[in-house]
């Protein structure tokens, strides 16, 4: 028994001395205020990123209610003009001006609806040399 309270005190010793000493406890304090002084900025920093992202999410949405209203309000322009007025009794009770006339036109043909397609592909088997030569000198 002995034995072991000389190696406690030796053990408590070398514990006071060497490492719990004056130096080495203000050193150890030192870095555990600079750990929490770096958790808590990077804490701030995040917080601070976090609402600075719904600041911008929250520009977007004022602008978007904003675009939403201006159009509303030229909608209620519009519902309220008598352009619409006419349109909408016209359509409504099937009402015509004197004069006018209802034109049926036939379904287009197949030139006219493969016309631009004609067109485009004659485009496209033009080189750029070709297309220059016939820009500057008309060939």
């Amino acid at each position: 028994m002995n034995k072991f309270k000389t190696k406690f005190r030796q053990f408590v010793y070398v514990l006071k001395h060497d490492y719990f000493n004056a130096n080495n406890l203000i050193f150890f304090v030192v870095i555990i205020l600079c750990i929490a002084w770096t958790y808590s900025s990077i804490v701030a920093m995040t917080r601070n990123w976090k609402l600075s992202e719904e600041i911008v999410e929250k520009k977007k949405e004022l602008a978007i209610l904003e675009l939403e209203v201006e159009t509303l309000e030229l909608e209620n322009e519009y519902y309220s003009s008598d352009e619409y007025k006419e349109l909408a009794i016209r359509a409504k009770q099937n009402k015509e001006f004197p004069g006018e006339n209802l034109v049926i036109l036939p379904d287009n043909s197949d030139y006219a609806k493969n016309k631009h397609t004609q067109t485009s592909s004659k485009q496209q088997e033009v080189s750029n040399l070709s297309k220059w030569l016939s820009f500057l000198f008309g060939i």
